[in-house]
């Protein structure tokens, strides 16, 4: 019988989606930079494992995540620390807010990729990041449905 007309079968299964890259400007802190190589030194080291392994599967997942990775990685545009004390949010700078019932928490803002908000790290591109944005001490923003004031900036 002819191969024309039978199915080769490919066990990698169902095409992966891409991941989707952000339009916004890729800005990154210098640690965030670290991170993503970092994950691109892992993702090639998963990526000559499944190889060897004969892991179709693995070995797609592992090609897609490594293309976005290295997409993000050549895109970065790596922002320095503020070298002297801020007078205005902007990106990478630390912003201490105190809520109308005393609470204060301390964000960070910080690259798409690198944030981490149960660590304090929030995106620029985040609704809070964009809100925060501009605003200096004694400014009040609206934060989950909470009032605060930005008490304090400082440049780590």
């Amino acid at each position: 019988m002819s191969r024309a007309f039978v199915k080769e079968t490919d066990d990698a299964g169902e095409p992966l989606p891409e991941l989707a890259i952000s339009a916004q400007p890729n800005f990154v802190t210098p640690a965030g930079l670290a991170q993503i190589e970092a994950r691109v030194a892992v993702l090639e080291g998963e990526l000559r494992a499944a190889r060897t392994a004969g892991d179709k599967s693995l070995q797609k997942r592992v090609e897609r995540d490594l293309r976005y990775w290295t997409q993000r990685r050549a895109s970065a545009r790596v922002v320095p620390p503020a070298a002297v004390a801020p007078d205005v949010v902007r990106f990478g700078v630390r912003v201490t807010l105190r809520f109308d019932d005393g609470e204060e928490r301390t964000f960070k803002l910080v690259g798409e990729d690198e944030a981490d908000p149960a660590g304090g790290l929030v995106s620029w591109a985040a609704p809070l990041g964009r809100a925060l944005a501009g605003m200096s001490p004694g400014d009040e923003v609206a934060v989950a449905g909470r009032t605060a004031e930005i008490v304090a900036l400082s440049p780590q």
